[in-house]
Formats: C-alpha cells, sequence, structure tokens
C-alpha cells in the first residue's frame, strides 16, 4: 500500500458512500484511477465491505452487552455455527484468558438478555456477563499514517 492506497482506505472509513468524483478530489487522481486502486484493495482484502453504522436504540435494542464463554476445545465446533446463527451477536471473538470467548450482544430488553444467556449456560457452560451503560468510542476504523521516506530516518 503507498500513500495514495492508506488515504483512500482513510477516506473510506470515515465516509463509506463516498464517491469516486469525491475520493478523486481528495487523492489528486482520476476517478477511474480511484476505482482501479479500491478494487485492487478489495481483491488483497484489505476492504472487506461497506457498512452503515445504525443507532441501535432507535431501531429498539435498549441494552448492549459483553458475554464472556467458558469454552472446551471441542465445543468450538458446536458453538461456532450457532452463535453466528444469532443476529443478536454482533461480534464474537476467541481470545485469552479464563474465557476462550466473547460476545458483543445487543438486544430489546434484559428478559431478552436473561434468556439468551439461560441457552447460553445450559449449552456450553459458564458466562459472564457485563452490560454496557454508556459507549465513549463507538467502532471505528484505524486511520493509517502515510509510509515514511527514507530520507525522514
Amino acid at each position: 500500500m503507498d500513500k495514495i492506497d492508506r488515504k483512500i482506505v482513510n477516506l473510506l472509513q470515515a465516509n463509506a458512500r463516498a464517491s469516486l468524483k469525491e475520493l478523486s478530489k481528495e487523492c489528486f487522481i482520476s476517478s477511474p484511477a480511484i476505482a482501479a486502486r479500491i478494487t485492487k484493495l478489495e481483491k488483497a482484502g484489505i476492504i472487506t465491505g461497506y457498512h452503515s453504522s445504525i443507532n441501535m436504540e432507535k431501531i429498539g435494542f435498549h441494552v448492549k452487552a459483553f458475554i464472556q464463554v467458558q469454552l472446551e476445545p471441542r465445543q468450538k465446533q458446536e458453538f461456532y455455527p450457532y452463535i453466528q446463527s444469532i443476529p443478536n451477536v454482533i461480534e464474537c471473538n476467541c481470545v485469552t484468558g479464563d474465557y476462550s470467548e466473547i460476545m458483543e450482544v445487543v438486544f430489546p430488553s434484559t428478559t431478552n438478555l436473561d434468556d439468551f444467556i439461560n441457552t447460553i449456560q445450559q449449552r456450553f457452560g459458564k458466562t459472564s456477563t457485563q452490560i454496557v451503560f454508556s459507549t465513549s468510542v463507538n467502532h471505528r476504523g484505524v486511520k493509517l499514517a502515510a509510509p515514511q521516506d527514507d530520507n525522514d530516518k
């Protein structure tokens, strides 16, 4: 990735709906060149998709929580497909520590969250849950710095 690719990634992270014309103006190259670079970034797996950021409370999901699950390695084969099928699980990661999985979930109510936790505990075992009161930093991209010139070292 060169300086222009990094700038394109930064701009798309800030606004995935930016037009080729807008990106072209910011990067000082033609729209076809921007389109070719975006295609290259997609094929390389650097850009993996384009997403909308939704206010979950405004669509009825008032409870956000993080649930940690203690899994045995043999349980992962059943756990992963199950968790992928639950739309309320917005992210799930395999992690180090006492709990092997951590999920970010959203539910309309604490009753719905409790029902889900009970199901997880019955099927897979011990959990630990933290309900979110507020979010100080929402999901965001990572700003890519321009590569340093050899002369700058």
